[in-house]
C-alpha cells in the first residue's frame, strides 16, 4: 500500500460500529483512514462520536427529497467530494437505489447481524432464537442490488446458548461486529480485498459462498 485509503461512513443510529472502526484506524499503522462521516438524520449520535474523533460530518436529511432516486443522487455528490476509495454503511438504515449501488460497484462494503444468506432484513437476533438455531453471527458483504445479498467477505459464528434472549445475542453478536468490520476495512485498504465477476478475492483467492469464517 503506498498511499491512505480514504473511507467515508454512512449511518443512521449510534454508530457503534463506526466507533469500532474510528479506534482501529488511530492504531497508527492503519492503511484506512475516515474522511467523513454522514448520515439521514441529523441528530443520529454516530456523528457525534465522529466530531469527537475530529472527523467531518456531513447529515442529508431523505424527508427533504421527492423520492429515494433524487436523495441518492445528492448523497452521491456529497460523498464524492471526499473523493472515497470506499463508502462503508454501519447502520445506515436506507434501501439503496440501484444507481447507487452502481455507482459504488466495488467499494462499498455492509456488515448485517446475522450469518447471511439467513435472516436478511431485521430482527434478526430473535429470528435465530425462534428458528432453534444452534449458531448465530454477522457477515461483513460488498453490497450489490439485492438487499443484503452481495457477495461474503467475512463471517463471525457466534454460539447460541440456552438462557440467551434476542438482546443478549445481539450483545456477543455486536462485539464480533467490532472486530471483523475493521479486518473488511483494512483488507480492502491493504488492496488484498476486491469484489471480482465471481465474487469477493481475498490475496488473488475467490473466497468461499460463506466469506472468510471466524469462530468465536
Amino acid at each position: 500500500m503506498s498511499q491512505t485509503c480514504d473511507v467515508v461512513v454512512l449511518l443512521s443510529g449510534t454508530g457503534s460500529n463506526l466507533q469500532a472502526l474510528i479506534d482501529s484506524t488511530r492504531t497508527g499503522d492503519s492503511p484506512a483512514r475516515i474522511a467523513a462521516v454522514i448520515s439521514n438524520r441529523s441528530d443520529a449520535y454516530g456523528l457525534q462520536r465522529a466530531r469527537d474523533a475530529g472527523i467531518d460530518t456531513r447529515s442529508l436529511d431523505h424527508k427533504a427529497f421527492e423520492g429515494r432516486e433524487a436523495f441518492d443522487a445528492a448523497l452521491i455528490e456529497l460523498i464524492d467530494a471526499f473523493n472515497p476509495k470506499l463508502v462503508v454503511l454501519a447502520g445506515f438504515m436506507r434501501i439503496l437505489s440501484a444507481g447507487f449501488v452502481r455507482h459504488y460497484q466495488g467499494r462499498l462494503l455492509n456488515i448485517h447481524p446475522s450469518l447471511l444468506p439467513k435472516y436478511k432484513g431485521l430482527h434478526t437476533h430473535q429470528r435465530a432464537l425462534e428458528a432453534g438455531d444452534t449458531e448465530h453471527g454477522c457477515s461483513v458483504h460488498f453490497v450489490t442490488e439485492e438487499l443484503d445479498g452481495g457477495p461474503l467477505v467475512v463471517q463471525a459464528v457466534v454460539p447460541v446458548e440456552s438462557a440467551d434472549s434476542a438482546q443478549t445475542l445481539a450483545q456477543r453478536v455486536h462485539t464480533q461486529e467490532h472486530r471483523i468490520y475493521p479486518l473488511a476495512v483494512r483488507w480492502f485498504a491493504e488492496e488484498r480485498l476486491i469484489l471480482g465477476e465471481q465474487g469477493a478475492l481475498l490475496d488473488g483467492q475467490l473466497l468461499a459462498a460463506s466469506g472468510h469464517l471466524i469462530r468465536t
